[in-house]
């Protein structure tokens, strides 16, 4: 593969524009309005599928959004790669934010992107470095290059739960079988440190709502008198945490994995900067857990955050009322051994327990998953670290994240196959938040490292 890189530079406006053209389409999979979205990037994705090289594409229908699904298979006796991705995105919002519209993508200069990056709702996550795979596949292709089957499942639903990526699964468990689950939906730390995401954090999701009078009221006639919603739903949050910012909810820590001084001291040594780190979020300090570094409190630790919280009057002006109901979002990012369905309950039973009589209260689980370790002996790991290699000229550091990807155990469990996380993301990326945007490098680098996954994959698998 050693024109690989002559390729990538030859047609870098193309695949720019292409992939451009695939963020100009609001696939919101959260929002109802924008099904025929949804649709629409399906199709884009199919023929896109097609021109690389697939020997077929279609858009399979699930109970929700459907998976769109292509594979090439060159010989049957070969190793099978499985590539996921997912085409949905996350909504815009809050749209103010932005400095430029989140579905007309820009090109703009940064400090760490000097070369330019894209800026788009889903530029990162995920339809950036999905779309790597896809003209990585067609490098392969056109070259001749492509040494084993590959495969892709790409979902609309990622961005929801991937409430039926499951149903999906069950059903073509045949049509999905592999060797390796290749994903990019995770980052690596610098430009000049390539790493492979070797773990993620599992996932429990909840809406909370707390109900006091069966109207609003005049804050002036019934304030001290009647329970204030958004005052009882900020006190019980705000007992969630201790002084330590250690988490009170009984049972919750009892399955936490806690990881030996030997393994902590591995994570330090990869390159970190505190002061660097505050001023890319432009914070003055950190916060989190007692007794754990940053770096730790972001991956091998569970959390518990308000990702929302609303009610009574916020619109312009004063209003002066007392509300009926006050609601929370809040997720829990779990580490490996918690259970996310046996925490869900556990915050439920919690939370409940906690509220005074003056108010109800309703726990709505929304979803969740499991944490995921990759182990680093095995060979699809050996691979991708041969291929950074290849690609950066350095040895990849394996690194957990903080993130979750809830169906990375699914996969596992029904496909019987490892995972391998090749993200080229920067944690700067802005993903989920206004003004998402991905590298060109990034986006370049990525198309020019999968390939050599691919050969020294199907090297190892054979030896």
């Amino acid at each position: 593969m050693k024109d690989i890189k002559s390729y990538v530079e030859e047609n870098k406006e193309r695949f720019l524009n292409e992939l451009i053209d695939l963020l100009k389409i609001p696939s919101i999979s959260a929002d109802s309005n924008y099904k025929n979205s949804m649709l629409q990037t399906a199709e884009a994705l199919k023929k896109n599928l097609l021109d690389a090289g697939c020997d077929s594409a279609e858009i399979c229908e699930t109970p929700g959004h459907p998976v769109v699904y292509g594979e090439r298979i060159i010989d049957k006796n070969l190793p099978t790669v499985l590539v996921y991705g997912h085409y949905d995105v996350q909504p815009p919002d809050p749209l103010d934010l932005w400095n430029s519209p989140p579905f007309e993508p820009v090109i703009k200069e940064t400090e760490i992107h000097p070369d330019g990056a894209i800026f788009a709702r889903g530029a990162c996550d995920d339809k950036g470095q999905m779309f790597m795979h896809v003209k990585a596949l067609e490098y392969m292709t056109k070259n001749d290059e492509l040494p084993c089957n590959v495969k892709f499942m790409i979902e609309g639903e990622e961005e929801v739960g991937s409430e039926h990526l499951g149903w999906f699964i069950e059903n073509n468990k045949e049509k999905l079988a592999n060797d390796v689950i290749l994903i990019s939906d995770t980052g690596m730390i610098a430009k000049d440190t390539p790493s492979i995401t070797t773990g993620l954090r599992g996932l429990s999701y909840i809406e909370v709502e707390v109900t006091g009078p069966n109207r609003d009221l005049h804050s002036g006639l019934y304030g001290g008198a009647v329970a204030n919603p958004i005052n009882i739903l900020s006190k019980m949050i705000a007992s969630l945490t201790d002084e330590n910012n250690h988490i009170t909810i009984p049972g919750f820590y009892d399955k936490v994995e806690e990881l030996s001084k030997e393994e902590r001291a591995k994570m330090a040594e990869a390159p970190y900067s505190e002061e660097v780190y505050k001023k890319k979020i432009d914070i003055k300090d950190v916060h989190g857990e007692a007794g754990y570094s940053t770096l730790e409190r972001a991956s091998i630790r569970p959390t518990l955050d308000v990702n929302g919280i609303w009610g009574g009057y916020i619109g312009e002006g004063a209003k002066t009322v007392l509300p009926a109901k006050a609601f929370a979002k809040i997720s829990m990012r779990l580490v490996p051994n918690q259970d996310w369905k046996e925490i869900t309950q556990l915050f439920k039973k919690h939370f409940e327990s906690i509220a005074p009589d003056a108010v109800k209260v309703e726990v709505k689980p929304h979803h969740g998953g499991q944490a995921y370790v990759t182990p680093i002996d095995n060979i699809g790991y050996q691979a991708a670290s041969k291929a950074y290699e290849a690609s950066f000229g350095k040895t990849p550091i394996p690194q957990r994240s903080g993130g979750s990807i809830p169906i990375v155990t699914l996969f596992e469990k029904e496909l019987k196959s490892k995972i391998i996380l090749m993200g080229f993301g920067f944690d700067t990326d802005a993903i989920h938040s206004p003004n998402e945007h991905f590298g060109i490098w990034n986006y370049l680098k990525g198309i020019e490292t999968i390939p050599w996954f691919y050969k020294y994959f199907t090297e190892m698998k054979q030896e």
